[in-house]
């Protein structure tokens, strides 16, 4: 779609970056400065012009991008507006609620588009964000504070009066009000309001408008936030656009609503109790390019659908602004008018690149990019792992893969129903019976009792922990209160030889009894783990229902690609245990020489492999850091080349 640029200032050049990557183009700048005009109509071949209605005239283009000085954005939407053209309009939409309500009325009325910024409620940490509140991890949101220090603009702005003549709430408080809309809908009302004038006496050019401003407003659905906008405090402080909500259960701070770009840091999560954990993205994130929004609206208007969405919020927001100087004026309360501002839906994660595996197939299981591993077996020893599993649920990992064998699922039960956790349809439970009870009916006795013990209803997914069947020596109930003597006769039955003792249950009996599980509703899908290729044909020969998920120990000395590629073939999941628990591998020079090129460990990067390859990897780990950097690192892709050489590391005679 054809736009015109009303415009060329700073803001123009960031928008213009981003047009030779979106189906926009640009058809024509104005300005009231002739040569800035020109100098961007330059490096994108086409006119300019310093008069609105003239470049209205003379350019074909349906779409008007507004980013003229704060002041201007009204006259020069409405003038558009009524020229027929869809606007989108740099942030605020309007210096009043009267007049913003009326361009939308206008475009209504025309069935024009109308959008307005900060589009920034879709940047990557902030969609991350509003995914963790629809987790219900929060609880009932109940208290927030938000920052806008945009700072000294006499110091990093080479045009400051604009900003100086409307103050930091319309330029910076827009950025987390604009969040806050989208996350809770509307602001009900200004509860209390205050405005001051700190400025440095050494300063020439001054606001013309108080410098600081303090609000706590109250929004419809319930949470009470503080808002601070400061020209005074600078942007380098320890709070730039710093947003922290608190709830019943946890606690959440996003530490830029306004930011563009993505960091593993810039979202962290505390539940009750708990110091805050990192919630660092799990699928690759590109910035936020501030073209993004006028590409969204065009498709709106491509669809037939003209968007008002945006508009409607910043009228809203525009509303909210009056409302905080109302109030700092009367003492408020003050009430806002919504114009039909609403909450976004709750926001899908962001693309990631094209994968360099097959496409599963489009009934394969979805599955979370990583899941973490709550085996109680480390270092040679039974170690307690509810905290690790906690600030593995904290980070935001969404597959447990839990066992009966582990012994601790009613630990894990009690982290699933306690406050702060994602609610159970936003998380993934993979069980697993352990070898001594393939029989049918034990099998039953022991889903039942490990549902049981997690208190949930159903697995996502059951599988056989191994193919082969072990004689049985009693339940294996509360595995990890038992004495280690205990749980080692139960687990690892010995015959009168001293060699493990087997059971006469072949796989595809054990499959079949598996099965019955499933059909008695007790697991939503199942699978097989430690499996070879010829047990896995085993299973798809012998059995009714096919195996969404198969678990295997993979990593670079065993990448068991054979495997691998027949169950991506076939739409079955694929997860990796111990994919970095191999002797040696994580001192390999071909990881650390991978590892220094992408800022990652040499665990990250195995873990990277495996994610670009297609795999589930569930690491484990005691240390909260490295729980943390394991879930970061699957949001890495590798190129072919770094994936080739990890490839080469393959060992056929590893065994452990």
């Amino acid at each position: 779609m054809h736009c015109l640029f009303v415009g060329a200032g700073a803001i123009a050049d960031e928008y213009a970056a981003g047009l030779a990557g979106s189906p926009l183009s640009l058809a024509g700048v104005c300005d009231l400065d002739g040569d800035r005009a020109a100098r961007l109509a330059r490096r994108h071949g086409c006119p300019a012009f310093t008069d609105l209605d003239a470049a209205l005239d003379a350019v074909d283009a349906p779409l008007v991008v507004n980013l003229t000085s704060h002041a201007a954005h009204a006259p020069v939407t409405r003038t558009a507006l009524e020229a027929g053209r869809h606007v989108y309009s740099q942030k605020p939409l309007a210096l009043d609620a009267g007049t913003a309500g009326d361009l939308l009325a206008l475009a209504r009325e025309r069935s024009l588009a109308l959008g307005c910024a900060p589009g920034t409620p879709r940047a990557p940490a902030q969609r991350r964000a509003g995914r963790l509140l629809a987790d219900g991890r929060l609880g009932p949101v109940r208290l927030g504070y938000a920052h806008a220090h945009v700072g000294r603009v006499t110091d990093w702005h080479d045009r400051p009066d604009s900003f100086l003549s409307i103050g930091p709430l319309y330029d910076g408080g827009v950025y987390p009000l604009a969040l806050l809309v989208a996350w809770f809908g509307p602001v009900d009302r200004v509860r209390v309001a205050d405005a001051l004038d700190p400025w440095p006496d050494r300063e020439t050019r001054r606001p013309s408008v108080p410098s600081h401003v303090e609000a706590t407003l109250e929004f419809a659905s319930g949470p009470v936030v503080r808002l601070t906008a400061s020209f005074y405090a600078p942007h380098r402080s320890r709070e730039f656009y710093g947003l922290e909500l608190h709830g019943d259960d946890g606690s959440l701070y996003l530490s830029g609503t306004g930011a563009m770009d993505d960091s593993p840091d810039a979202l962290r999560f505390g539940r009750v109790g708990r110091e805050y954990t990192d919630v660092p993205a799990q699928t690759p994130t590109r910035p936020y390019a501030y073209v993004d929004a006028v590409s969204r609206l065009a498709a709106s208007v491509d669809d037939g659908r003209p968007s008002r969405a945006t508009g409607k919020r910043g009228a809203h927001v525009v509303a909210v602004c009056n409302a905080v100087e109302t109030a700092a004026d009367s003492g408020g309360p003050v009430a806002v008018a919504d114009f039909g501002a609403q909450a976004d839906p709750v926001p899908a994660p962001a693309a990631t690149p094209p994968s360099r595996v097959p496409t599963p197939a489009a009934n394969s299981l979805r599955l979370p990019p990583v899941g973490f591993g709550c085996s109680r077996y480390r270092d040679g020893e039974y170690v307690d792992r509810v905290d690790s599993v906690a600030t593995a649920l904290d980070a935001g990992y969404r597959l447990l893969d839990s066992a009966e064998l582990y012994g601790n699922e009613h630990r894990i039960g009690e982290l699933l129903s306690a406050p702060g956790t994602a609610d159970r349809d936003h998380l993934f439970v993979l069980g697993k019976p352990w070898r001594t009870n393939h029989r049918r009916d034990r099998m039953l006795r022991a889903c039942r009792g490990s549902l049981a013990e997690l208190g949930i209803e159903a697995f996502d997914c059951y599988a056989l922990h191994w193919p082969e069947a072990w004689a049985h020596r009693g339940p294996l109930d509360r595995l990890s209160e038992k004495p280690v003597e205990r749980q080692e006769a139960l687990t690892f039955p010995e015959g009168e030889d001293g060699d493990i003792e087997t059971a006469e249950i072949p796989l595809a009996r054990a499959w079949a009894n598996l099965e019955a599980v499933r059909e008695r509703g007790l697991a939503r899908t199942l699978g097989v783990c430690n499996v070879s290729l010829a047990q896995l044909e085993t299973v798809l020969e012998t059995g009714t229902v096919r195996p969404a998920l198969v678990q295997i120990e993979r990593h670079p000395y065993q990448p068991r690609r054979d495997l691998v590629a027949f169950c991506h073939e076939r739409g079955i999941r694929v997860v990796a245990h111990s994919p970095l628990s191999a002797p040696g591998l994580l001192d390999e020079p071909v990881l650390a020489d991978i590892a220094d090129t992408l800022g990652l460990s040499p665990a990250g990067v195995v873990l990277a492999w495996n994610a670009t390859r297609g795999v589930v990897p569930i690491p484990s780990s005691t240390t909260p850091g490295h729980v943390v950097a394991n879930l970061a690192a699957v949001g890495e892709r590798l190129s072919e080349a770094a994936c080739a050489r990890i490839d080469a590391l393959r060992d056929p005679s590893f065994e452990r």
